[in-house]
């Protein structure tokens, strides 16, 4: 018993070890691809977001992004100047103020996210549509056990 146990250990290792680095290489090739936007990384997130989740406060974002609500702020003035997004009052309470993605912010997310893809269609190239299927599959189950947990 106690061999099966190391030898799954030493399996979930060389998972993490494996996602870590997929994770590094496809934030180095982000990175990359944002050299030819007028945007960092930390406003691609913030605009993937908003993109994903529509309007939003800052302290939502900033919650969401993991950033100190004077961190958020600061970004959002960036972007704001950039006109990537628009601070606009809720219609139902004045006093909140949500985060608008503007067209120019929701074109840069799509191009992005589309060269993204680009690349991970080009990393797959040898996989068999069934490998290629079978990761789809057993990310998704590995993402939602995460969610879950």
């Amino acid at each position: 018993m106690a061999a099966d146990f190391d030898e799954s250990f030493d399996c979930v290792a060389d998972i993490e070890k494996e996602l870590r680095y997929i994770n590094g290489i496809i934030k180095q090739k982000g990175r990359e691809i944002l050299n030819d936007y007028k945007i960092t990384p930390p406003q691609f997130i913030a605009l993937q977001w908003l993109f994903e989740e529509g309007d939003m406060t800052i302290g939502e974002l900033s919650t969401k992004m993991f950033l100190a609500f004077s961190t958020t702020t600061d970004l959002i003035d960036r972007m704001e100047r950039n006109e990537l997004v628009e601070r606009v009052k809720d219609m139902n309470d004045r006093r909140i103020v949500r985060i608008h993605l503007l067209n120019e912010g929701a074109r840069i997310i799509e191009e992005v996210i589309k060269k993204r893809q680009l690349y991970v269609q080009r990393v797959l190239q040898n996989f068999s549509s069934d490998e290629i299927l079978s990761l789809k599959s057993n990310l998704e189950k590995m993402h939602q056990e995460m969610k879950a947990k």
